[in-house]
């Protein structure tokens, strides 16, 4: 008779299946990459977005790989957080929350506005930890000894270095939620939560289309990072499934650069 090969305890190590997540900023960009590498690996998803076209046709293309549910809103609001927390009603346990939602605003420092900090602060800083209130009970009881629940922050590599160019909110809300995410950790590890952030270079993005958009801009910015090219959907995705992984279960507190060699050359 053969016998069944032994099951290799490193792909249940890594696994994400039957876990619930939800992804902030999900229509587009390193969000909409999360929630595909998240969904195609077994999660049950939910995305949030402001515009309701893009965050359906985000939907659309997502539900090829899997069970997701899109929830539009801005969850800097109250309106959106309640948005939010209503779609969730029926989850016993949230296992993963993923603050990815962000939005920046560049002008020189005689003229940049007052507003561009409250929006800024509020979407890149408030947002992530009012969610993290909203979904405390959730994610307690989703916690296990052996597998924690996950709050993923993103952060940027302009919250370490100061070559952020005139974008000064959002510089200062980057270095601001990566001390959140490290008061965070030491906060919830007793309640078994994890918390931690991940710290991305140069991606394709909206915020980024103007460097995209443009081949000479785009030479130029690659020039600039040690590996020679912007990171991949794969690239974000894998360490995302990484931190909600049992196999990142004893770590917490971290801030993790994905930027190509960009902090190590700085």
């Amino acid at each position: 008779m053969p016998q069944n090969p032994p099951q290799n305890p490193y792909a249940e190590l890594f696994s994400v299946a039957g876990k619930t997540a939800v992804i902030t900023g999900g229509s587009s960009g390193l969000g909409l990459a999360m929630a595909e590498a998240y969904l195609r690996c077994g999660a049950r998803v939910y995305i949030t977005g402001r515009k309701p076209d893009p965050l359906e046709a985000a939907r659309v293309e997502l539900a090829a790989h899997g069970d997701v549910h899109a929830v539009q809103g801005d969850v800097a609001t109250p309106e959106g957080v309640e948005a939010l927390r209503e779609a969730l009603a029926a989850e016993d346990k949230l296992h993963v929350l993923i603050n990815n939602a962000g939005i920046t605003w560049g002008a020189p420092v005689e003229k940049f506005p007052a507003k561009a900090w409250d929006s800024v602060m509020g979407v890149n800083v408030k947002a992530p930890f009012v969610l993290t209130q909203v979904f405390l009970e959730k994610l307690e009881a989703a916690a296990t000894p052996a597998d924690p629940a996950r709050i993923i922050n993103i952060g940027s590599v302009y919250g370490v270095t100061s070559q952020v160019s005139t974008a000064w909110s959002y510089g200062a809300s980057k270095a601001a939620i990566h001390q959140l995410t490290k008061i965070l950790a030491a906060e919830l590890a007793r309640r078994g939560i994890n918390v931690n952030a991940i710290a991305p270079g140069f991606f394709p993005s909206k915020m980024t289309h103007f460097m995209t958009s443009n081949e000479e801009r785009l030479a130029e910015m690659r020039k600039m990072i040690p590996m020679g090219r912007e990171g991949s959907k794969d690239d974000i995705g894998a360490l995302a499934l990484y931190l909600g992984s049992r196999a990142s279960a004893y770590m917490t507190g971290n801030v993790i650069p994905l930027d190509g060699g960009v902090l190590a050359q700085t």
